[in-house]
């Protein structure tokens, strides 16, 4: 497996991936339309072929995971993705690194806790008001889970 960082001349194929894993490439998180085409972030290649992806981006100094995707569930794919995002953020001086999920999102909420993260906020039926802004949200998620609520966690790096 090969990681590096996004670039230009990895766009097109980066955008194809998203639109093929998010059904577009604007994402809402906290009733915010974020155009996931302009977010840095890190490729994981094997053979030429995109089998993971994360994506940030950084205000003042929080670092905000956009979105991971891993096609090889536990082959530590995930894992190195987002310890490159940690890097990253220690390394432009972020306090704190966040990210949403939803409810159904099962994977993702054992994933983080696993890897240092903290629950910190449930944001009641916040995947209404997202999709009104991003209709293509699919009503059932994981596991036939209802998709309403997102779930706020938090690593915090000023120790």
């Amino acid at each position: 497996m090969h990681i590096k960082p996004i670039s230009i001349d990895d766009r097109q194929r980066i955008n194809d991936f998203i639109k093929s894993r998010w059904f577009s490439t604007e994402m809402v998180v906290g009733g915010e339309i974020v155009d996931m085409t302009k977010l840095e972030g890190f490729i994981a290649y094997e053979n030429e072929e995109i089998v993971g992806l994360a994506t940030y981006r950084i205000k003042d100094s929080e670092c905000e995971i956009m979105s991971l995707d891993s096609l090889k569930e536990n082959q530590g794919i995930g894992t190195v993705l987002l310890n490159k995002i940690i890097e990253e953020a220690i390394n432009k001086k972020c306090t704190k690194i966040k990210l949403v999920t939803t409810n159904d999102n099962i994977n993702a909420i054992r994933f983080y806790q696993k890897r240092g993260f903290d629950m910190v906020r449930i944001h009641n039926n916040a995947v209404d008001v997202a999709r009104k802004l991003k209709p293509s949200i699919p009503l059932l998620g994981d596991f036939g889970i209802p998709i309403k609520h997102e779930i706020e966690f938090e690593m915090n790096l000023d120790k």
